[in-house]
């Protein structure tokens, strides 16, 4: 036999007993749907700094120097180098620079190879004048004795620390042999061919280098021709053998029309001569 409930139970009011209870269950759910609100930010907020930065990752064995093409076209107009400016966003080169220090090159094709090390050893050169800056006249005066950083192991490379000098001689010099890398790698000088506006890209390589090297070939701030004498630029002294020991020949496959009439018509009797190279800052 089933026991009825009494009928007053029936009619008890059991809010009041348990409204501590249900103030609690409230108060989880709120503290619930705060933490669920807060993840979801921090979950946002981490997808957007990954996507900022996405950008910048290596793929499909390519590199975006895109960040270093932001700052070169804001900071560099024709071969004059706002530094200035460069130090006020020093935070984006060093970004740019720790992309470069992720990429290991050897997952480069040949191109993408030549365009990396070039942007690397650009984009040092400016890390290093900022080092410095504004309290600078010239790069010589980053090593001792006024010799210059090139010899210090200051860049990182993958997971090396070599210097200047090593991307140059060890590297692009040799594994390239194409003496237009000289026109493309920036010392930071007047008297070096100027920095250009933008990165140096794989894609299109070939053309970029052609116009730096016609651009400095044919500035008339880079030779002089008079009384028998083609006076051009140290580079061609110092690396020589990069050239065939032959300056003329050079001058002569990138002269522009008006130069290149004038040195085939004194050909025969032009002797080659070196000009003073100027070490200032080539700031502007």
């Amino acid at each position: 036999m089933i026991a009825r409930l009494n009928p007053t139970y029936r009619n008890h009011d059991y809010s009041s007993r348990y409204q501590p209870i249900h103030r609690m269950l409230n108060g989880v759910k709120i503290m619930k749907n705060k933490q669920v609100l807060f993840a979801v930010i921090l979950a946002l907020t981490i997808t957007a700094a990954v996507v900022h930065r996405q950008p910048l990752a290596s793929n499909n064995g390519s590199v975006n120097h895109s960040l270093f093409g932001e700052l070169l076209k804001k900071y560099v107009v024709d071969g004059k180098v706002n530094y200035a400016g460069f130090q006020s966003e020093e935070d984006k080169l060093d970004q740019y620079l720790e992309l470069l220090q992720s990429i290991d090159p050897n997952d480069l094709s040949r191109k993408e190879q030549f365009a990396f090390y070039t942007n690397v050893y650009n984009a040092w050169t400016i890390k290093l004048i900022l080092s410095k800056y504004p309290d600078i006249e010239s790069i010589k005066e980053l090593g001792i004795f006024n010799t210059g950083p090139w010899k210090k192991k200051v860049v990182q490379l993958s997971n090396q620390k070599v210097s200047l000098d090593h991307i140059e001689h060890d590297i692009l010099r040799p594994r390239f042999r194409d003496p237009r890398v000289h026109f493309a790698i920036n010392c930071a000088a007047k008297s070096c061919p100027p920095l250009r506006s933008e990165p140096f890209q794989a894609e299109k390589l070939d053309q970029q280098l052609d116009d730096s090297t016609r651009a400095f070939i044919n500035n008339p701030e880079s030779y002089r021709l008079e009384g028998g004498y083609l006076h051009v630029s140290r580079i061609f002294k110092w690396f020589s053998e990069d050239f065939n020991d032959d300056a003329l020949s050079f001058f002569l496959k990138y002269a522009d029309a008006e130069l290149k009439e004038k040195l085939e018509a004194e050909q025969q009797k032009i002797e080659i001569k070196y000009l003073a190279y100027d070490w200032s800052l080539n700031g502007k």
